[in-house]
């Protein structure tokens, strides 16, 4: 005859209980339906778990959001490239990088001799060419009245014509020269094409700049934008002028939905979203990773349960809860509806009512009809006893 020590029979006997609490499931309840439970060959009492008082608690009413999650980086609304429209050496640069500038400021200004030269002679040629047009056209009114007369052949008046239209030429071609002249010494001045903040500063004073090379970099921050991808199954929730809620560079903002793609991206099977949020007094940076829910609909008055008090049912069954009802663990089947990641709840649409108590804690493995005791009434929290029992029965039977 073998002999077993205390020890070896106590955690035979928990080991035991757990393999019959394991397949007993959410609607187990069967692990005091065996030999040693109540009606069973040992006459044992059902298994028992001991909840603090944190581990239980009723569903309340709330406030949902019907939310889709975004995430991406904060750009600016505009970011311009101020290039240079002509060749030559620059006398002055008076902007650097980090400095706010207003439309039309004045960034830089290249040596302008030459062109102010140029200019100048353009407008001597405009003078004496509209000159000109005003003596030819005197003399084709003086060559008509004396034609009038029959003093002057018809031929004198034709050659009086042409010549005003030749100074008329003159005149639309000397201003052409001028305009392009002063367009050349406008460019000599870099002006900023929008308010914003220089994000870049390509050039120095005294530097030799080629036509068309980069020299500042402006953004407008007083708004930035988020380009997001929404999965295709969510996007048709989403709709321009919606609420966003962000979370960026350590504070909560709120933004609105832009605009929405046309589209949906074939390789991703996502649409992209814009999002804009204002920022007037540039607290946030471009280049910010921001995370943010777009608000498509919100639910006043849902009954919400946390989401961790929600089990998943078998396959095709309904997800369920435990509830605790007349001191023993009961399994509730429910509907869900909406679930709150931001408040870590889900509503539950049917199943419970306000005044129910479930089980929100992780207390391990439950079942139907077990036994419920409320810490500060004997036991461990969390565990069940029939295990410590049976070893204390195996100990005294010793």
């Amino acid at each position: 005859m073998h002999r077993f020590s205390v020890s070896t029979v106590a955690a035979l006997a928990a080991l035991t209980l757990a393999a019959c609490s394991k397949n007993a499931g959410p609607e187990g309840g069967a692990a005091g339906q065996g030999p040693g439970g109540p009606g069973g060959a040992g006459g044992g009492r059902s298994p028992s778990v001991t909840l603090a008082p944190t581990d239980v608690a009723s569903p309340t009413v709330a406030s949902l959001e019907d939310a889709v999650p975004v995430t991406g980086t904060l750009d600016p609304l505009e970011r311009a490239e101020v290039r240079a429209r002509l060749e030559g050496d620059l006398d002055a640069v008076y902007v650097r990088e980090g400095q706010p500038v207003r439309a039309g400021q004045l960034l830089a200004r290249f040596d302008a001799n030459e062109e102010a030269g140029s200019d100048q002679s353009a407008r001597a040629d405009l003078a004496s060419a509209r000159t000109e047009l005003s003596t030819a056209q005197w003399n084709l009114d003086q060559t008509r009245n004396l034609y009038r007369e029959g003093a002057v052949p018809e031929r004198d008046v034709r050659v009086a014509e042409q010549t005003v239209a030749a100074a008329r030429a003159r005149v639309a071609a000397a201003d052409a020269r001028l305009r392009s002249t002063s367009r050349t010494v406008s460019d000599t001045r870099v002006v900023a094409p929008v308010t914003g903040v220089v994000e870049k500063r390509g050039v120095s004073p005294g530097e030799h700049v080629s036509r068309g090379a980069s020299m500042f970099t402006v953004v407008r921050g007083d708004v930035l934008e988020l380009a997001a991808a929404v999965p295709e199954r969510a996007a048709a929730r989403v709709q321009p002028g919606q609420t966003v809620h962000f979370a960026a560079g350590g504070r909560q903002i709120e933004g609105r939905v832009a605009r929405v793609a046309p589209s949906v991206d074939p390789a991703s099977r996502s649409v992209t979203v814009y999002v804009q949020v204002p920022n007037a007094d540039g607290s946030l940076r471009a280049g910010t990773f921001a995370s943010g829910r777009i608000v498509s609909r919100v639910v006043e008055g849902a009954l919400v349960v946390p989401a961790a008090a929600l089990h998943e049912g078998k396959e095709g069954a309904r997800p369920f809860v435990y509830r605790v009802a007349d001191g023993k663990i009961d399994v509730a089947e429910v509907t869900p509806g909406l679930q709150d990641d931001a408040q870590g709840v889900v509503q539950i649409v049917d199943g419970l009512g306000a005044g129910d108590r479930i089980v929100v804690g992780n207390v391990g493995l439950l079942g139907k009809g077990m036994q419920v005791r409320m810490a500060g009434q004997g036991g461990r929290r969390g565990g069940s006893e029939a295990g410590a029992q049976g070893a204390g029965r195996a100990a005294g039977a010793r």
